[in-house]
């Protein structure tokens, strides 16, 4: 009881104060906060337990009412994050891990980061946290699903590159049994590495269902940005708790899927502290979870018709027009629907083509190369300056180039043609008298 009566304390104080996260730059956890937000504590009726009475959500996209059918058994969520710690709340559910960002332990356990250490852990607990063994705690929507915990450095706190660590981060979990892989980051632009065409890819051909949080406006992300742009992925938007649009903890763009709550979330530390955080990286792993619901339920769906499950049984939001819609997608999320209507399956993933993706821009810039320089350029070496001009005295005399370079060499010209003439005549003069005395003298 005093356990509870510290955890019940410390979420109070939590919602009191709204704890905020450093809002993260390009390619790192898209933890924003909503500024100006004062959440009152809400009064848990007699024998429930205080913390998860303040998670609004399990009711308002319909978990507890999937929890009927299913809690996510036989499911495995691959939170490729910064690290699922070792609080209570997670014990059972953690059954495999790595880190692939260098900085980290071998079993993706070992929170990494200065700032967004926690990140990972937030992630996980909203996906599948398990709670504690009094029924208490913070519970996840798949409580029964297993995680995998890839361990990854946001920003500067790894040396591998970011796109590498993902890539490599997406492959491990495919490799290790993952059915949804959940990535809550955003790199803050449209394009992504060529690394990533193969790995999710690669996801996408195993039949894995990939979640992505869409960004959040108090983190700088004005639109979508990579990889909820990669075709194929479910990318969530945000809405706070009356399922309004979140004006800072969500973003707007065409590739949104769904939308989810993004404010006032509950998240477990590595420490166990039970903290109060907003962003589209919260509303994720809440669809990520009912992504497992869905697939506990159906085992027989593939990726594609899981997908399609969760956008096709949406709720519509107050003043949404035709879906899909640039702040909704196809609408707010019902765990409960997607868990339990009947719906058609589908061919293709209704989010896009990768593959097909590929093969129409990777090709058309195979084919268009930008042109490139034959060879590098050429620095020629600088003429010597020019002589200064010379000007005559007067404009009837001539210049003294014009005496150096024309007048005297035609002189000495003519002058040498005259003794040449005169040398000529006085010869042919001499070989005439001699003709002449020689003539007589006979």
């Amino acid at each position: 009881m005093r356990r509870l009566a510290a955890r019940a304390g410390a979420v109070l104080l939590a919602l009191a104060l709204l704890t905020t996260v450093t809002p993260a730059a390009a390619a790192t956890p898209d933890v924003a906060p909503t500024p100006g937000v004062a959440p009152t504590p809400g009064q848990a009726a007699p024998g429930v337990d205080p913390v998860r009475a303040q998670e609004y959500w399990l009711e308002s996209s319909g978990v507890r009412e999937a929890w009927a059918t299913t809690r996510g058994k036989g499911t495995r969520i691959a939170v490729i994050d910064t690290g699922i710690g070792r609080a209570p709340e997670f014990d059972g559910a953690v059954v495999g891990g790595t880190d692939v960002s260098g900085a980290g332990s071998p079993d993706g356990r070992t929170p990494v980061g200065a700032v967004d250490a926690n990140h990972g852990s937030w992630v996980a607990s909203l996906a599948a946290s398990r709670g504690l063994p009094d029924e208490t705690g913070m519970i996840g929507v798949a409580p029964e699903a297993e995680l995998l915990s890839v361990s990854v450095g946001f920003g500067a706190t790894s040396q591998v590159p970011f796109a590498q660590q993902i890539a490599e981060g997406i492959r491990w979990s495919v490799d290790n049994g993952a059915d949804i892989i959940n990535l809550s980051f955003t790199t803050n632009t449209l394009d992504w590495d060529k690394s990533w065409d193969d790995a999710f890819l690669y996801a996408f051909e195993n039949d894995v269902v990939v979640i992505v949080a869409a960004g959040n406006r108090g983190s700088g992300t004005a639109r979508v940005g990579a990889p909820a742009t990669v075709p194929g992925v479910l990318s969530v938007a945000g809405v706070d708790p009356s399922g309004a649009a979140s004006l800072e903890a969500s973003t707007q763009g065409i590739t949104i899927g769904v939308a989810a709550p993004s404010e006032r979330l509950l998240g477990v530390s590595a420490d166990g502290q039970v903290v109060v955080w907003n962003g589209t990286s919260g509303a994720a792993p809440l669809v990520a979870g009912i992504a497992a619901l869905v697939r506990s339920a159906h085992p027989e769906l593939d990726a594609a018709n899981v997908i399609n499950r969760i956008i096709s049984t949406t709720k519509r939001a107050a003043g949404m027009g035709s879906a899909p819609d640039r702040l909704y997608g196809y609408g707010l999320v019902d765990a409960a629907a997607a868990v339990t209507a009947s719906v058609p399956t589908v061919t293709e993933n209704p989010m896009g083509d990768l593959a097909e993706w590929i093969r129409v821009h990777r090709r058309a810039a195979a084919e268009n190369p930008e042109p490139q320089p034959s060879q590098g350029v050429v620095e020629l070496p600088a003429l010597p300056p020019a002589d200064a001009a010379r000007t005559a005295v007067s404009p009837l005399l001539p210049t003294v180039d014009t005496l150096l370079y024309g007048s005297l060499p035609l002189l000495a010209g003519t002058v040498a043609a005259i003794l040449v003439s005169l040398g000529v005549s006085a010869a042919v003069r001499r070989i005439r008298l001699g003709r002449a005395d020689r003539a007589s003298s006979r």
